[in-house]
């Protein structure tokens, strides 16, 4: 796969390229690893019998390359509680798919909510002192055209985030628009 666009919020890439250039080179190498293939065949209406890209298959290959350098998940069990209540649910957590040091990595091949609720995962890993930057890779446009519906794409994420200006997420983010090398 390759890179078609990058975002820095609140210095996400330059937070990367000077304390972390090895995690960004290694983050680079996966993205140019994953082969996206055409191994879904859609049952959609308005696409039935197309050829899709899988995000399955991608997101397997990333966690396999990811793993292979050394990154690992990270977790954080609580107990949920409320103010004013005796309600204890125990068993909650938050995770994030890719760590290595202080820096967190997400792939997002779902749908918009899941992009978004990635960047308030770094927002509490980054408030729990946990993390130092966040990294969202996303498919851009036009690859999101190919899959199936429902799949989001980071064009949309980074219109967000510079709307929400430097309120939310208050952690240093960078996120990477990927796409087929195929043209």
């Amino acid at each position: 796969m390759k890179v078609v666009y990058e975002y820095s919020h609140l210095g996400g890439a330059e937070i990367l390229q000077v304390r972390y250039p090895d995690c960004l080179r290694e983050i680079y190498e996966v993205i140019a690893a994953v082969t996206a293939r055409r191994t879904k065949i859609s049952q959609e209406k308005t696409m039935a019998g197309r050829e899709l890209y899988s995000p399955t298959d991608m997101n397997q290959q990333f966690r396999d390359a990811f793993r292979a350098r050394g990154y690992t998940e990270l977790r954080d069990t609580y107990t949920i509680t409320v103010p004013n209540s005796d309600v204890a649910i125990p068993g909650a957590f938050k995770q994030i798919d890719f760590v290595k040091g202080r820096v967190l990595v997400e792939v997002q091949f779902g749908k918009y909510a899941f992009m978004f609720y990635d960047m308030a995962k770094f927002q509490y890993f980054f408030n729990e002192n946990k993390a130092d930057v966040g990294i969202e890779i996303v498919p851009c446009h036009a690859l999101h055209r190919r899959m199936s519906t429902g799949v989001s794409y980071g064009e949309q994420l980074v219109y967000d985030i510079e709307r929400l200006k430097r309120h939310f997420p208050a952690v240093p983010v960078k996120v990477i628009l990927i796409d087929t090398d195929e043209e």
